[in-house]
Protein backbone atom coordinates (compact mmCIF):
# COMPACT_ATOMS: atom_id res chain seq x y z
CA UNK A 1 0.00 0.00 0.00
CA UNK A 2 1.41 3.50 -0.68
CA UNK A 3 -0.12 6.60 0.58
CA UNK A 4 -2.66 8.01 2.75
CA UNK A 5 -6.17 7.86 1.66
CA UNK A 6 -7.58 9.57 4.97
CA UNK A 7 -6.17 11.39 7.85
CA UNK A 8 -7.96 12.87 10.41
CA UNK A 9 -6.47 14.61 13.18
CA UNK A 10 -7.99 16.14 16.74
CA UNK A 11 -11.47 15.99 14.54
CA UNK A 12 -14.48 16.98 17.25
CA UNK A 13 -18.31 17.04 16.55
CA UNK A 14 -20.97 17.89 18.24
CA UNK A 15 -24.26 18.59 17.78
CA UNK A 16 -25.85 20.92 20.33
CA UNK A 17 -24.34 19.99 23.92
CA UNK A 18 -23.79 16.46 22.73
CA UNK A 19 -20.02 15.89 21.96
CA UNK A 20 -20.10 12.51 19.44
CA UNK A 21 -16.28 13.16 18.78
CA UNK A 22 -14.20 13.48 21.53
CA UNK A 23 -10.79 13.89 19.31
CA UNK A 24 -9.99 11.72 16.50
CA UNK A 25 -6.52 11.17 15.24
CA UNK A 26 -6.64 7.98 12.34
CA UNK A 27 -4.82 7.38 9.21
CA UNK A 28 -6.02 4.94 6.44
CA UNK A 29 -3.51 4.27 3.70
CA UNK A 30 -4.52 3.68 0.46
CA UNK A 31 -6.00 0.51 -0.27
CA UNK A 32 -6.83 -0.57 2.91
CA UNK A 33 -9.98 -1.95 4.45
CA UNK A 34 -10.56 -0.49 7.69
CA UNK A 35 -13.96 -1.63 9.81
CA UNK A 36 -15.19 0.63 12.25
CA UNK A 37 -17.17 -1.10 15.19
CA UNK A 38 -18.72 -0.20 18.05
CA UNK A 39 -21.68 0.45 20.15
CA UNK A 40 -24.71 2.59 18.99
CA UNK A 41 -24.18 6.33 19.68
CA UNK A 42 -20.72 5.90 19.87
CA UNK A 43 -19.83 8.61 17.13
CA UNK A 44 -19.50 5.65 14.15
CA UNK A 45 -21.40 6.94 11.17
CA UNK A 46 -20.59 10.99 12.49
CA UNK A 47 -16.79 9.57 11.74
CA UNK A 48 -17.50 8.21 8.29
CA UNK A 49 -19.89 11.45 7.56
CA UNK A 50 -16.40 13.60 8.45
CA UNK A 51 -14.84 11.92 5.88
CA UNK A 52 -16.64 13.33 2.91
CA UNK A 53 -17.39 16.51 4.55
CA UNK A 54 -21.06 15.20 4.94
CA UNK A 55 -20.51 16.54 8.77
CA UNK A 56 -18.41 19.16 9.10
CA UNK A 57 -15.98 19.16 12.31
CA UNK A 58 -16.26 21.49 14.76
CA UNK A 59 -12.32 21.18 15.26
CA UNK A 60 -9.63 19.16 14.24
CA UNK A 61 -9.04 18.46 9.87
CA UNK A 62 -9.83 15.90 8.02
CA UNK A 63 -7.96 15.17 4.84
CA UNK A 64 -8.42 13.19 1.62
CA UNK A 65 -5.54 12.40 -0.29
CA UNK A 66 -3.31 15.05 1.07
CA UNK A 67 -6.10 17.80 0.55
CA UNK A 68 -7.35 19.76 3.86
CA UNK A 69 -11.48 19.35 3.19
CA UNK A 70 -11.79 22.79 5.12
CA UNK A 71 -9.69 24.55 2.90
CA UNK A 72 -11.56 23.77 -0.59
CA UNK A 73 -13.87 25.51 -2.32
CA UNK A 74 -17.14 23.75 -3.29
CA UNK A 75 -16.02 23.00 -7.01
CA UNK A 76 -13.11 21.59 -5.24
CA UNK A 77 -14.61 19.18 -2.40
CA UNK A 78 -17.26 18.65 -5.25
CA UNK A 79 -14.27 17.36 -7.10
CA UNK A 80 -12.69 15.61 -4.70
CA UNK A 81 -16.19 13.41 -3.79
CA UNK A 82 -16.42 11.85 -7.26
CA UNK A 83 -13.72 9.76 -6.00
CA UNK A 84 -15.42 8.85 -3.13
CA UNK A 85 -18.47 6.82 -3.01
CA UNK A 86 -20.99 5.72 -0.24
CA UNK A 87 -23.48 3.39 0.36
CA UNK A 88 -25.91 4.03 2.91
CA UNK A 89 -27.87 1.85 5.48
CA UNK A 90 -31.31 2.75 3.28
CA UNK A 91 -30.16 2.73 -0.28
CA UNK A 92 -31.23 6.14 -1.06
CA UNK A 93 -32.32 5.52 -4.29
CA UNK A 94 -34.23 7.64 -6.94
CA UNK A 95 -37.52 6.10 -7.28
CA UNK A 96 -38.78 7.24 -10.25
CA UNK A 97 -35.87 5.76 -12.40
CA UNK A 98 -34.76 2.37 -13.18
CA UNK A 99 -31.77 0.51 -12.04
CA UNK A 100 -30.01 1.44 -15.04
CA UNK A 101 -30.96 5.00 -14.96
CA UNK A 102 -29.96 5.12 -10.94
CA UNK A 103 -26.57 4.18 -12.07
CA UNK A 104 -25.86 6.15 -15.03
CA UNK A 105 -27.06 9.78 -14.59
CA UNK A 106 -24.06 10.61 -11.72
CA UNK A 107 -21.28 8.80 -14.31
CA UNK A 108 -23.05 10.96 -17.12
CA UNK A 109 -23.58 14.30 -15.56
CA UNK A 110 -20.39 14.39 -13.12
CA UNK A 111 -17.81 12.23 -14.70
CA UNK A 112 -18.89 13.43 -18.86
CA UNK A 113 -18.88 9.90 -19.64
CA UNK A 114 -21.08 9.17 -22.64
CA UNK A 115 -24.31 7.24 -22.42
CA UNK A 116 -22.78 3.93 -23.77
CA UNK A 117 -19.72 4.29 -21.29
CA UNK A 118 -22.02 4.87 -18.50
CA UNK A 119 -24.11 2.28 -19.27
CA UNK A 120 -21.28 -0.21 -20.17
CA UNK A 121 -19.85 -0.01 -16.44
CA UNK A 122 -23.46 0.00 -14.84
CA UNK A 123 -24.15 -3.24 -16.77
CA UNK A 124 -20.84 -4.70 -16.02
CA UNK A 125 -21.28 -3.40 -12.08
CA UNK A 126 -24.76 -4.80 -11.66
CA UNK A 127 -23.49 -8.15 -13.12
CA UNK A 128 -21.08 -8.32 -10.47
CA UNK A 129 -23.66 -8.01 -7.51
CA UNK A 130 -25.80 -10.15 -8.85
CA UNK A 131 -29.11 -8.40 -9.84
CA UNK A 132 -28.21 -7.59 -14.03
CA UNK A 133 -31.08 -8.78 -15.03
CA UNK A 134 -33.32 -5.85 -12.67
CA UNK A 135 -31.56 -3.41 -15.16
CA UNK A 136 -34.77 -2.50 -16.16
CA UNK A 137 -37.03 -2.55 -12.92
CA UNK A 138 -37.78 0.50 -10.93
CA UNK A 139 -36.46 0.02 -7.08
CA UNK A 140 -39.61 -0.76 -5.76
CA UNK A 141 -39.90 -3.67 -7.28
CA UNK A 142 -36.76 -4.72 -5.59
CA UNK A 143 -36.86 -6.84 -2.10
CA UNK A 144 -34.37 -4.46 0.30
CA UNK A 145 -31.32 -6.98 -0.17
CA UNK A 146 -31.80 -6.35 -4.23
CA UNK A 147 -31.40 -2.59 -3.47
CA UNK A 148 -29.12 -2.47 -1.27
CA UNK A 149 -26.87 -4.22 -4.56
CA UNK A 150 -28.28 -1.63 -6.75
CA UNK A 151 -26.89 1.20 -4.47
CA UNK A 152 -23.43 -0.47 -3.94
CA UNK A 153 -23.12 -1.41 -8.19
CA UNK A 154 -24.50 2.50 -8.31
CA UNK A 155 -21.30 3.53 -6.05
CA UNK A 156 -18.90 1.02 -7.80
CA UNK A 157 -20.12 2.47 -10.97
CA UNK A 158 -18.11 6.11 -9.83
CA UNK A 159 -15.26 3.73 -10.42
CA UNK A 160 -14.27 5.82 -7.07
CA UNK A 161 -10.82 5.18 -5.03
CA UNK A 162 -12.16 5.04 -1.75
CA UNK A 163 -15.80 3.92 -0.81
CA UNK A 164 -17.30 4.38 2.56
CA UNK A 165 -20.32 1.85 3.46
CA UNK A 166 -22.51 3.33 6.97
CA UNK A 167 -23.90 -0.36 8.30
CA UNK A 168 -25.16 -1.43 4.86
CA UNK A 169 -27.05 -4.32 6.13
CA UNK A 170 -28.61 -2.98 9.01
CA UNK A 171 -32.14 -2.37 7.03
CA UNK A 172 -32.12 -5.73 5.77
CA UNK A 173 -33.79 -8.89 6.74
CA UNK A 174 -31.51 -11.54 8.16
CA UNK A 175 -31.92 -13.49 5.10
CA UNK A 176 -30.42 -10.90 2.65
CA UNK A 177 -27.86 -10.23 4.75
CA UNK A 178 -25.03 -12.93 3.81
CA UNK A 179 -25.82 -11.70 0.20
CA UNK A 180 -24.65 -8.13 0.61
CA UNK A 181 -21.57 -9.20 2.54
CA UNK A 182 -20.82 -11.53 -0.35
CA UNK A 183 -20.90 -8.84 -2.49
CA UNK A 184 -18.49 -6.76 0.16
CA UNK A 185 -15.95 -9.16 -0.05
CA UNK A 186 -15.46 -9.59 -3.94
CA UNK A 187 -15.21 -5.60 -3.63
CA UNK A 188 -12.36 -6.17 -1.34
CA UNK A 189 -10.55 -8.12 -3.11
CA UNK A 190 -10.19 -5.02 -5.43
CA UNK A 191 -7.30 -2.12 -4.96
CA UNK A 192 -10.54 -0.03 -3.54
CA UNK A 193 -9.70 1.66 -0.30
CA UNK A 194 -13.08 0.50 1.85
CA UNK A 195 -13.92 2.23 5.15
CA UNK A 196 -16.82 -0.10 6.62
CA UNK A 197 -18.84 0.79 9.62
CA UNK A 198 -21.23 -2.25 10.42
CA UNK A 199 -22.20 -4.84 13.69
CA UNK A 200 -21.86 -7.69 11.25
CA UNK A 201 -18.27 -9.17 13.31
CA UNK A 202 -17.73 -11.94 10.86
CA UNK A 203 -17.29 -9.98 8.22
CA UNK A 204 -14.98 -7.59 9.88
CA UNK A 205 -12.93 -10.59 11.13
CA UNK A 206 -12.62 -12.01 7.38
CA UNK A 207 -12.25 -8.50 5.76
CA UNK A 208 -10.41 -5.99 7.75
CA UNK A 209 -6.50 -5.74 7.72
CA UNK A 210 -7.50 -2.98 10.40
CA UNK A 211 -10.70 -2.61 13.11
CA UNK A 212 -11.39 0.33 15.01
CA UNK A 213 -13.44 0.32 17.81
CA UNK A 214 -14.97 3.57 19.10
CA UNK A 215 -16.65 4.11 22.60
CA UNK A 216 -18.20 7.45 23.51
CA UNK A 217 -16.17 9.66 20.80
CA UNK A 218 -13.32 7.80 21.15
CA UNK A 219 -11.26 5.54 19.25
CA UNK A 220 -10.56 3.13 22.18
CA UNK A 221 -9.06 0.07 20.16
CA UNK A 222 -6.77 -0.01 16.79
CA UNK A 223 -5.39 -3.02 15.68
CA UNK A 224 -5.17 -6.20 13.40
CA UNK A 225 -8.89 -8.01 13.77
CA UNK A 226 -6.92 -11.39 15.74
CA UNK A 227 -5.91 -8.62 18.03
CA UNK A 228 -8.92 -6.52 18.72
CA UNK A 229 -11.25 -9.74 18.41
CA UNK A 230 -8.50 -12.45 20.23
CA UNK A 231 -6.89 -10.11 22.31
CA UNK A 232 -8.08 -6.23 23.35
CA UNK A 233 -6.32 -4.27 25.38
CA UNK A 234 -9.19 -2.45 26.86
CA UNK A 235 -12.00 -3.64 29.50
CA UNK A 236 -14.51 -1.55 27.49
CA UNK A 237 -13.73 -3.75 24.12
CA UNK A 238 -13.96 -6.68 26.06
CA UNK A 239 -17.08 -5.80 27.46
CA UNK A 240 -18.47 -4.87 24.07
CA UNK A 241 -17.46 -7.91 22.06
CA UNK A 242 -18.44 -10.71 25.02
CA UNK A 243 -22.14 -9.50 24.56
CA UNK A 244 -21.16 -8.68 20.84
CA UNK A 245 -20.24 -12.54 20.44
CA UNK A 246 -22.59 -13.76 22.55
CA UNK A 247 -25.77 -12.66 21.21
CA UNK A 248 -23.89 -13.43 17.66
Amino acid sequence: MKGTAVKMKGVRMGFGSLEVLRGIDVTIPVGSKTVIIGPSGSGKSTMLRCMNRFEVPADGEVEVFGNNLSGLSDGQLHNLRQDMSMVFQNFNLYPHKTVLENLTLAPVRLKRLTPAEAREIAMNNLEQVGVADKASMYPNQLSGGQQQRVAIARALTMQPKIMLFDEPTSALDPEMVKGVLDVMKDIARKDITMVVVTHEMGFAQSVADRVLFLDEGKIVEDGAPAQVFGHPTHERTKRFLSQILKSA
